[in-house]
């Protein structure tokens, strides 16, 4: 069946390179998606698939669906395909999207032999507010029984570990007044924005070493002299896992309550993005995906475990279906996701192998679980176990 598979991809696999190469030329931010996601929509559609479009009100999100008629496991590919500002597509996305829907197509060419169906999420704002956070929360991939996605990349990694994270927004309200005739008469906003990077500074020496928080001031005042009565900072609050980075959150949200009490000024807080979770990869699903690497001539030192890279909205459907988010080499120099350099090599021809390499990959991995009932258990058992320690 295998061979099938890999045969089907070849077959369309100028365009799906050409797809890509589109989506590459012609990035497209979060939400606004709108010929990436056209694109890879009307590929499924001339394979058959049926498409739901928009879902949950997000007009550049889509469900792809290909029905055998026979019963068997709801497998689920994830297409990401929006861009960075200013660097367009930077971390790969076209190779991502893509990528999703040629394997699709690939074990679509040997699903009416195995039974079960297949979806291709498309998941718009990655970088952002990543769509895989509210379809999550609204139970869409309940009822799938595994869901997996390759992410390009400068060399193999098995599916590893992502940061939980949580966006927060702070607001410091103050009274303006002359900085020059009477500054006393002011309530200084960006003091306590400075007071609160002064404090989140102080506080990294008693968080454990997986932390991370960054943030920038995004709003100062207007004019040297004028006491600002408005400033604002936001943050990106990262920890190994979600019970923590809450945790963390509360003592970064009582620095900037102490900030506030120490310039007078009044403290809003929001969150400006949505937060994502900690990805919890499945060890039996990721040993399926690296044995088919290996299958199709990838050493075995050429693997890596995979670290983090940060965080992805992946995260949140890992607490509701078993997943892997492994990496597949795209480009052959060590250049860094959201670079200029990672850019432009993943859109040379090099880049494109890969791409049909990674989706073969993906296809080769969903049917063996399709087709070998006891792996399929054996997947959803360690799923069920990971919850419930995820939860202790």
């Amino acid at each position: 069946m295998k061979p099938v598979i890999a045969a089907a991809i070849d077959e369309h696999s100028a365009s799906f390179i050409q797809i890509s190469r589109t989506i590459g030329e012609n990035p497209e931010l979060g939400h606004e998606e709108w010929q990436s996601s056209r694109l890879l929509m009307d590929e499924l559609l001339r394979h058959g698939f049926q498409i739901q479009n928009p879902v949950l009100g997000l007009p550049t999100a889509f469900i792809g669906t290909y029905d055998s008629g026979k019963p068997g496991p709801t497998a689920a590919f994830l297409c990401e395909y929006d861009a960075l500002p200013e660097l367009g597509h930077a971390c790969g996305h076209h190779i991502i999207g893509t990528m999703g829907v040629a394997a699709a197509v690939g074990l679509k060419s040997v699903i009416e032999q195995t039974g079960g169906t297949i979806r291709v999420y498309g998941t718009p704002a990655e970088e952002t507010k990543g769509a895989k956070v509210p379809m999550s929360a609204e139970g869409l991939f309940d009822d799938v029984d595994f869901a997996l996605m390759a992410h390009p990349y400068h060399t193999y990694e098995k599916s590893g570990e992502s940061l939980a994270m949580d966006a927060i927004q702070f607001e410091y309200f103050g009274k303006a007044a002359h900085a020059a005739a009477s500054p006393y008469e002011g309530v200084n906003a960006l003091d306590a924005v400075l007071l609160l990077f002064q404090s989140i500074n102080a506080l990294r020496q008693q968080v454990q070493s997986h932390v991370r928080i960054h943030g920038i001031i995004t709003e100062g005042g207007k004019a040297a002299n004028i006491i600002p009565d408005y400033a604002a900072a936001q943050f990106y609050v990262r920890s190994a896992n979600r019970p923590y980075t809450d945790e963390v959150v509360q003592k970064v949200l009582r620095c900037a309550e102490g900030a506030a009490l120490q310039t007078g000024c009044t403290l809003k807080t929001s969150n400006y993005e949505f937060s994502y979770d900690e990805l919890i990869t499945n060890q039996t699903l990721s040993g399926l995906f690296t044995n088919n690497l290996l299958a199709m001539g990838v050493r075995e030192d050429e693997i890596q475990y995979g670290k983090d890279h940060g965080s992805v909205d992946l995260g949140n459907v890992s607490r509701h279906c078993p997943t892997i988010h492994p990496y597949i080499k795209v480009i052959d120099e060590k250049h860094l996701l959201h670079t200029k350099e990672f850019r432009d090599l993943a859109m040379k021809d090099r880049a494109f192998e890969g791409m049909i390499l990674g989706a073969k990959v993906l296809a080769n991995t969903v049917y063996d679980v399709i087709a070998n009932p006891e792996i399929l258990k054996a997947v959803r058992d360690e799923f069920e176990q990971s919850i419930r320690s995820s939860a202790n």
